[in-house]
């Protein structure tokens, strides 16, 4: 990955997770933006989205997020200065939940072990 690319992936993040801290929609509940991932040419942006609550929850924040993409990019056009303002597609990364369970599926092998 070139430099240009990371450099504007970690802006995208940033500008990104403030933007949607911010947004009125009460169907996004606490939501935070754990990665962007964006094709080399910085057309397309996949936005890693980890979000607290129940599955229930989690679905109604990625629908929220999917509805305000349009002001969600606009946002990021205004804030930051790219030649192209990338497509967003919004992800629920799991990656806390699946370390979490790791962790306690170790520490049930660990006192079996006792």
């Amino acid at each position: 990955m070139s430099q240009r690319v990371a450099r504007a992936q970690e802006v995208a993040r940033e500008v990104l997770g403030e933007t949607i801290q911010n947004l009125k929609d009460p169907r996004v509940g606490f939501a935070t933006v754990t990665g962007v991932r964006m094709t080399t040419d910085l057309r397309q942006a996949r936005v890693l989205v980890s979000v607290l609550g129940t599955p229930e929850e989690e679905e109604r924040t990625m629908a929220g997020l999917r509805s305000a993409a349009p002001y969600i990019r606009s946002e990021l056009g205004r804030q930051v200065r790219l030649k192209y303002l990338p497509e967003l597609t919004f992800e629920l990364d799991r990656r806390a939940q699946t370390a979490e369970r790791v962790e306690s599926l170790l520490r049930e092998i660990h006192l079996e072990e006792r």
